[in-house]
């Protein structure tokens, strides 16, 4: 049975990761449509043929569908009559409770509600993991510096503490660890205390190649540690957790658009971006290391997701939003033929974004290298 502990391991929890957050994801696009009176025909949690479902008194068909990547959201009307197929007429009821006849206002409030959720979800999982566990928090100060390191370079001594790193105001190790990371080879302005003085610095991260869930990424190195292991979990009553899991929402999607403003200006190798099968390792990964893991990992990628559905591609809800935004310059709805070509292109760039992660992810756990090595 060792054949199956892949799928154990690794599968089945990237599924039910991925179900929860589609789920939290379409939830927010039902209610918004329920809230602004549209009628929702389906709800389904993954594509294709239905495996199971119950239709409910307001007339939605809930249901699990076979491929379970993804899900939809279906409400009546989503299109106006006249671009529908079929000459069938609307009755005066069915016009009242349908997508196309809400304000410009309403739909776009459906379509933004799907990402909101999303990082709502991230706020309340870690607003009670602070609030239960605990907030991590490790002072920011210098136990060692590393000799020949880009910290000794820059004047870092032990017992300095971090205080200002460029903009941000630093509080815990995490925090210079994070910015440290994501900054290699890129001057960053440091303010540290010493000996109850302020000291600025200019400290420059070295690039190192590390290897991370099995993905080979480019990293700052900035050479420090500290000399103990003080990490201590801070419980916050759930008004003050609320708040710093809303900072840390904040701080974990600036991190990530920081990120992937490095890979467009080819600061980062796009090798670095995971698809499906990075993102299932990771989670199998997450669950080995216990609940706790898997649930912070869980939020993190309900970010992740909301902001993606944010971009403004086509076919995803920023896509609809800046066609929604065209609407409201333009005093009138995009024509059908402009809104069918820009779908075709956004199809065109998400799958041919999904092959391209998706090779990343199979290059980077060596699987090419074993096909090749089957044949040759």
């Amino acid at each position: 049975m060792e054949f199956l502990a892949p799928l154990w391991n690794y599968v089945l929890p990237f599924i039910l990761v991925l179900t929860v957050l589609v789920f939290v994801h379409e939830m927010g696009h039902y209610l918004a449509a329920r809230r602004c009176g549209v009628r929702v025909e389906v709800f389904s949690i993954g594509f294709g043929p239905e495996i199971f479902g119950f239709t409910a008194k307001s007339g939605t068909r809930w249901k699990f569908s076979a491929i379970p990547f993804g899900g939809y959201v279906r409400m009546f009307g989503e299109q106006a009559p006249d671009n529908q197929t079929g000459d069938v007429a609307h009755s005066e009821q069915e016009i009242e409770v349908s997508f196309y006849n809400k304000s410009l206002r309403q739909r776009a409030w459906i379509v933004f509600a799907g990402p909101l959720a999303n990082f709502l979800f991230a706020i309340v999982v870690l607003a009670g993991l602070f609030s239960i566990v605990g907030q991590p928090y490790t002072p920011a100060d210098v136990g060692k510096v590393i000799p020949g390191s880009a910290a000794e370079e820059a004047g870092l001594k032990p017992g300095d503490i971090f205080v200002k790193i460029d903009s941000t105001e630093i509080k815990r190790f995490e925090q210079v660890v994070r910015i440290v990371q994501l900054s290699p080879g890129r001057r960053l302005s440091v303010i540290v205390t010493r000996n109850g003085n302020e000291v600025r610095l200019t400290v420059v991260p070295k690039a190192t190649e590390v290897t991370q869930f099995g993905s080979k990424q480019t990293i700052g190195r900035l050479g420090v540690s500290r000399s103990g292991g003080d990490m201590v979990f801070i419980r916050h009553d759930p008004l003050t957790a609320v708040w710093e899991a809303s900072v840390r929402t904040v701080v974990l999607t600036g991190n990530i658009l920081d990120a992937l403003g490095q890979i467009i200006s080819g600061q980062r190798n796009a090798k670095e971006l995971g698809g499906p099968v990075r993102i299932a390792q990771i989670s199998g990964d997450m669950a080995q290391a216990g609940i706790i893991m898997i649930i912070q990992f869980a939020a993190i990628l309900s970010i992740n997701l909301g902001l993606i559905n944010l971009f403004p591609i086509p076919l995803l809800d920023g896509g609809h939003l800046v066609f929604y935004g065209i609407e409201a310059l333009r005093g009138r709805p995009v024509s059908e033929r402009a809104m069918g070509f820009s779908m075709n292109i956004g199809l065109t760039l998400i799958l041919c974004l999904t092959i391209f992660v998706t090779w990343n992810d199979l290059v980077q756990l060596r699987f090419v290298d074993y096909v090749i090595g089957l044949v040759t």
